[in-house]
């Protein structure tokens, strides 16, 4: 099979051989890496096939098949694999590779970060280190042992338990590992280094002692104590939810510098982006412990829902990560303020996941067709997968929902499984039909809920309508309706009373009817965000105002004020000249002067995102819709100038408070400084808060406020800031994030410079995506300029990383890819770009898959 050639769920077939144990060697060398596998292999079924193994960027040295060495004509090499010819059913075969982790700059397989070692082997990273049946159906039981310099690499770390150490010749060392659940190889991993180690340890309910180890660089061991206490708290979480208790007398988290991902649940040894363990009040944001927060748990959590239980085939992805999401997000809301964190999730639902539906790369969350499987890490397997999750939990209830999750374990532990699988045990454990909902597993594109309403006031009758539309905006038949959740609350709008209901649109229309109203209700819809749609309801600003103070539900409090605000966005964009009008300033007046949660209050404030309105507007002129946002933060600011400051100056004064109110308050703070830090004279303000904060969130709200509004002293400011945190490099993102969202007409002489910066490196992904992907997610006005010299940037950076690392360059071509999004003008200059890149002669699968979709 070509490399290129695309694959299809529908050709799913059991594998021809299994492969029940496999036996590992590494002998580490930074440019010559010895792997020596012995594997226990049997054939399925009566077929004569041959056994084909997966395999890429391999020296082979050697293969034997039951001690006997094979000739090079025994077997067929190629770019992409082994092909042995066998006649046994049953046999022991033995691979000896070698492997370059030093030039291993894509940072899948076996790779260094830094001064360690490192593997990255899901999706297909393990093909990279040894030969092998690389699919998730195969699983084995795993011995490792890894062998390396004593001095430089006094840790040497893979899956299970260990069973074995001991010193060797040439100052060498060794460690032997054992996983006694069966897994697929892209659980694998492996890290060698010297590193500070943090220790503690959890007695799960089964009374099993669990050692907890987390290994950092050198001189950072107080930045996990954060991360320690998370884990913790994930694993007492899931056994008071899930009763899931962990299962191995160790587990083991390591921080790097150099990964792709956020972090890589292997089997007993998770491997993390430092981004998501190391945290600080000084260095890092309460965003960052929020996120660390999360990312741990995310990663524990898939113990069971992902290695316990894992994916039959790749497309079924989303049975691990979709679920696993839920549950973090889940356990997130009961850290902290559950409405903030559900707003949170919908953000970027909205913002990105849903501008993913509409583009050229649209699929799914359980795909059909793939080329390159790490294309398919997005948004909607990940984010719209824990919606259709977060749906069955509406559908069924929480203890519904727990017993099903009871019964998918019994079923399928220790085994590779579908999403069907996981659907059909939530069905039988609650004797609830969900044949109609497992359509959301097979449909691509963002469902719309078309909402009309009427009153009988003589009958006192109130009747609401809803219908769904596909992605076209096509009436959708009965045969692809969709079970969709619709969680509301008719509220009296005099006395603010509401009556909450469950709807479940299972038709292409349904009406429901209610009585005994006095007067119309107002209508708060999708309760807690119930379902991932868009909807289509015109209801007046008034009945907004109403939703925003009186609505019981947190999320439609809050999503009333966003759709009131992207309405006047709309016309900001649509009319030239149109007046926003006062009464806008006195609901927010209201929502300032509102004794509520500050950190809810924050996000009340907030402006749409960018993202979101974009996906609003019909092919919208990008700079349009800059200006909008300019203009309508421009009026808040001037219009609510006294209460925010009076709001501001009380947040800075407050100093005892809890950890969870302190978050609270420096939310709520900065977003009046960002607000106030547009009117004429911030720069004291800002200058202010910047030589007082005491922490992080502070420090970079002030300076964000800086580069937003291209004050004066930025240029100092940040000097000053690199010259306190050049050796941070979690903090020298940040730097480089503030300097790529600078409002500055000579941004690309910056971008240049920056590029050229001692601190930069484009191999690191951390970097490139805090200086590249924050030009293009945070600076709309200059990425969207009208010269195309945006795109053309973007463009140029890809082609570097191309050659470098394909994943980082993938995920970094998704804004140009969604061109249609923007008005023709742009739509051309970025086509222009799009097929610059597809000229590249050596183009990754990565990139050539989403730029076929795009172009085609």
């Amino acid at each position: 099979m070509s490399e290129f050639t695309p694959r299809y769920l529908a050709d799913y077939q059991v594998s021809a051989f299994t492969i029940s144990t496999i036996d590992l060697t590494f002998e580490l060398d930074d440019t010559a890496t010895k792997v020596t596998s012995v594997m226990s292999v049997k054939r399925q079924g009566s077929g004569e096939e041959p056994l084909v193994l997966d395999g890429e960027h391999l020296t082979l040295l050697s293969v034997k098949i039951d001690q006997c060495l094979l000739s090079a004509s025994d077997y067929y090499l190629s770019a992409t694999g082994l092909e042995i010819p066998v006649r046994a059913d049953e046999f022991q075969l033995t691979i000896v590779t070698e492997i370059n982790p030093q030039d291993n700059t894509a940072l899948e397989g076996l790779f260094k970060s830094g001064d360690a070692f490192c593997t990255q082997c899901e999706a297909e990273g393990f093909r990279r280190i040894t030969y092998y049946l690389d699919r998730p159906d195969v699983m084995a039981v795993f011995t490792s042992k890894v062998i390396a310099d004593k001095i430089k690499y006094p840790y040497l770390l893979s899956n299970g338990n260990k069973i074995a150490s001991g010193e060797l010749d040439n100052g060498k060392h060794f460690v032997q590992w054992h996983d006694p659940f069966p897994k697929p190889c892209y659980l694998f991993a492996l890290v060698a280094g010297d590193f500070d180690l943090l220790q503690d340890s959890y007695l799960t309910s089964e009374n099993r002692e669990v050692a907890l180890e987390i290994f950092v660089d050198k001189g950072n061991l107080a930045k996990a104590e954060h991360a320690m206490a998370s884990l913790k708290n994930a694993m007492a979480w899931d056994e008071e939810t899930f009763s899931l208790a962990y299962d191995l007398d160790i587990y083991m988290i390591v921080a790097v510098d150099f990964f792709n991902m956020g972090a890589m649940e292997n089997k007993g040894l998770n491997v993390f982006n430092s981004k998501y363990v190391l945290a600080d009040t000084e260095s890092a944001t309460d965003v960052d412990y929020y996120n660390i927060e999360a990312v741990i748990a995310h990663e524990y959590f898939h113990n069971w829902t992902g290695n316990r239980v894992t994916c039959r085939d790749w497309f079924q992805l989303s049975l691990k990560e979709g679920l696993t999401v839920f549950r973090d997000q889940q356990f997130s809301g009961d850290m902290n303020s559950k409405t903030v964190s559900r707003i949170q999730n919908v953000r970027v639902l909205r913002s990105q996941q849903f501008a993913e539906d509409a583009g050229p790369m649209a699929h799914p969350i359980r795909p059909e067709k793939v080329m390159e499987m790490n294309n398919f890490y997005t948004l909607t397997v990940y984010e719209k997968g824990s919606e259709v999750i977060r749906m069955i939990h509406t559908l069924l209830g929480a203890e519904g929902f727990a017993k099903g999750m009871a019964l998918y374990f019994e079923r399928f532990d220790g085994m590779a499984v579908t999403c069907d699988d996981f659907v059909n045990a939530m069905a039988d454990a609650s004797k609830v039909d969900l044949t109609q909902f497992k359509r959301w597993y097979s449909q691509s594109g963002t469902p719309h809920l078309k909402v009309s309403e009427s009153f009988d006031p003589e009958a006192n009758l109130y009747h609401l309508t809803i219908s769904q539309h596909n992605q076209a905006g096509e009436l959708s038949s009965p045969q692809s309706c969709l079970h969709i959740p619709v969680k509301m609350e008719l509220i009296d709008a005099d006395s603010g009373i509401g009556q909450q209901q469950l709807l479940e649109l299972t038709a292409p229309e349904q009406t429901w009817t209610f009585e005994h109203y006095q007067a119309k209700p107002v209508v708060a819809l999708l309760e807690d965000f119930s379902a991932p749609v868009k909807v289509d309801f015109e209801q007046t600003d008034l009945a907004l105002e109403v939703l925003m103070l009186a609505a019981s539900d947190g999320f439609c409090r809050w999503d009333a004020g966003q759709k009131l605000l992207s309405r006047y966005l709309h016309k900001l964009v649509l009319e030239p000249g149109y007046a926003l009008p006062a009464s806008l300033i006195t609901i927010f007046s209201k929502i300032l002067q509102k004794d509520s949660d500050p950190a809810f209050t924050a996000e009340q404030l907030t402006l749409p995102a960018f993202g979101e309105v974009v996906d609003q507007i019909h092919q919208v002129d990008p700079l349009a819709l800059v200006n909008a946002l300019k203009t309508l933060k421009g009026f808040l600011a001037k219009g609510l100038q006294e209460p925010l400051s009076a709001c501001y100056h009380n947040c800075a004064e407050k100093t005892a408070l809890s950890h969870q109110q302190a978050i609270g308050n420096r939310a709520l703070k900065n977003i009046c400084l960002s607000y106030l830090a547009v009117l004429p004279g911030a720069d004291t303000l800002v200058a202010a808060q910047l030589s007082s904060a005491a922490n992080m969130t502070d420090t970079l709200a002030a300076l964000n406020a800086s580069a937003y509004n291209n004050l004066p002293a930025f240029d100092s400011q940040m000097s000053a800031f690199e010259s306190k945190w050049h050796d941070t490099p979690l903090v020298v993102d940040k730097w480089f994030t503030i300097n790529a969202s600078l409002n500055s007409d000579d941004i690309f002489e910056r971008l240049a410079a920056l590029l050229k910066h001692p601190l930069f490196s484009i191999k690191n992904p951390n970097r490139a995506r805090a200086l590249i992907g924050a030009f293009v997610s945070a600076n709309p006005q200059y990425f969207h300029c009208q010269s195309g010299r945006g795109y053309q940037f973007l463009a140029e950076q890809i082609k570097r990383l191309n050659e470098i690392n394909p994943q980082v360059a993938s995920r970094l071509i998704t804004p140009l890819i969604q061109y249609k999004e923007y008005d023709l003008s742009r739509q051309q200059l970025m086509l222009e770009q799009l097929k610059v890149l597809r000229a590249l002669p050596q183009l990754s699968k990565d990139l050539l898959e989403k730029l076929d979709a795009a172009l085609n």
